[in-house]
């Protein structure tokens, strides 16, 4: 199971970590924290030497209820660092985050190899065009409605079968235009209540049967820590946890902040899988 960033074939058969850098100022939980050039060439050479295949990097806050920017802020914010990490680190493989087929396109002529969409093309109608223009892996997310609403009494037949069928549309749609590389992304905490979510961790494993590579991003998320009564900062021993199973139930990739702990995760895995 291999993609094609930019030349680099990545076998994604054996599991791998994408790094989180967002430049937002409101992420629910590094905004702010990446605002300095030192800062960002530190972090991502941080997240590489700990096991880091890809770097993810976001200038659009999805948390839910964040504040809309527009498409000039998120540009002004996102270029510059691309283009920081391209200059620091030519060889890294570096995922964009966005909905907007605009910053795709500028950030993948900048050296971005990957394009992040929260949306799946459902808040650019250019989006799928683009990437099937670009070729570059493309990672359909599923999330009902928008992030600042997803939240408000999200709604189900059943979680995984509407999830799956979501899926199975986006993937036809995007290999009649000829995209190749396509991974999926259940969408943790985008429009699911707690229960939803743990419905699709427990049956991740039925996603396999769409073809393509599962992305889980379960990082510090709220379905960790509120049934804990712990803060966001607390969250990292439950978000190994909850990255193992989803690794038991097939992630090829795991979108987290701390990597080195999510490292430890696939190796321990690996040696599970091997006896």
């Amino acid at each position: 199971m291999n993609i094609n960033c930019k030349g680099t074939l990545v076998n994604l058969s054996s599991p791998k970590i994408m790094g989180i850098l967002n430049i937002t100022p409101d992420s629910f939980f590094d905004g702010g924290k990446y605002n300095s050039s030192s800062a960002i060439i530190n972090h991502a050479e941080k997240m590489l030497s700990e096991g880091a295949t890809f770097v993810d990097v976001g200038a659009y806050s999805s948390r839910p209820g964040a504040k809309h920017i527009s498409e000039e802020v998120e540009l002004a914010r996102i270029t510059p660092i691309i283009k920081l990490l391209v200059e620091e680190f030519p060889n890294l493989l570096i995922s964009v985050d966005t909905f907007r087929s605009k910053i795709a396109e500028q950030c993948v002529s900048l050296g971005a190899c990957m394009v992040n969409d929260i949306s799946a093309g459902n808040l650019d109608a250019n989006m799928f065009a683009t990437i099937a223009k670009l070729q570059v892996p493309y990672v359909i997310m599923h999330m009902q409605n928008t992030p600042q609403n997803m939240q408000i009494k999200p709604m189900y037949d059943d979680v995984v079968k509407d999830v799956l069928y979501y899926f199975s549309k986006k993937i036809n749609e995007l290999q009649l235009l000829g995209v190749n590389d396509i991974i999926a992304d259940v969408g943790f905490g985008f429009g699911k209540t707690v229960t939803q979510n743990y419905q699709l961790l427990k049956h991740l494993d039925l996603f396999k049967n769409l073809n393509a590579p599962i992305l889980t991003g379960l990082s510090r998320k709220s379905m960790l820590f509120k049934p804990l009564e712990i803060s966001q900062n607390e969250a990292l021993n439950a978000t190994t946890t909850a990255n193992t199973i989803a690794l038991l139930n097939g992630a090829n990739i795991l979108r987290v902040h701390d990597v080195k702990q999510a490292n430890e995760a696939i190796k321990i895995v690996k040696l599970l899988n091997k006896n």
